[in-house]
């Protein structure tokens, strides 16, 4: 039975996570990258991380599904028409050296690699996006985090505050398909990225 407790409290909760507004106040860039990432909220709705065979270039898994990778993969591609597969697939073709080695591979694999958060961190550092610490935040920001201490996460700053915490709400793919959340601070950061180039 829903009380009138339950109710204003479901009516606090939900006006603390309202969109502040800020949006139209973006410039271009990062408010395309921003609308891009919010279009996946209620179309990927399910964590999938399961290897798939998948297209190349402008590959993806089927659109109802994916990781947080896949979040930041398709709204670079549907705002820039920027296919980070290919980018990151070529990369590591030529500098298979410079990145990380935790999967058993001996060769690039273009179905899976640009969906690994380690690969991406490795990628936008090397194409100069790695920001130093101390950088202010800013809309259309790529963070990662360690969940749990230890599982990668890549999340996309979204062009609001929660009224509640004051902190930017990120939109990502944790576990229940695109959402928008409050969980900026919520797991160790390991990098701070603003990719703004082909």
């Amino acid at each position: 039975m829903v009380t009138r407790r339950h109710f204003i409290l479901g009516v606090a909760a939900l006006a603390a996570t309202l969109p502040a507004g800020a949006q139209a106040d973006l410039p271009q860039r990062p408010r395309d990258l921003i609308r891009a990432a919010r279009r996946q909220i209620g179309d990927t709705v399910t964590y999938d991380s399961a290897y798939a065979r998948i297209a190349y270039p402008n590959g993806d898994v089927p659109s109802e599904r994916g990781v947080c990778s896949d979040v930041v993969i398709r709204a670079y591609r549907d705002a820039f028409g920027i296919d980070l597969q290919r980018l990151v697939h070529e990369d590591m073709a030529a500098n298979f050296a410079a990145y990380p080695h935790n999967w058993g591979l001996n060769r690039p694999d273009s179905n899976i690699d640009h969906r690994r958060v380690p690969n991406l961190m490795v990628f936008f550092k090397r194409r100069g996006a790695k920001l130093p610490d101390g950088t202010d935040y800013q809309p259309g920001d790529l963070v990662t985090q360690a969940v749990g201490g230890r599982l990668p996460h890549i999340v996309i700053l979204s062009g609001d505050k929660d009224r509640r915490s004051g902190r930017w709400q990120v939109i990502h793919n944790i576990g229940m398909g695109t959402q928008v959340a409050d969980t900026l601070d919520a797991y160790p950061k390991t990098g701070h990225y603003r990719y703004e180039m082909t």
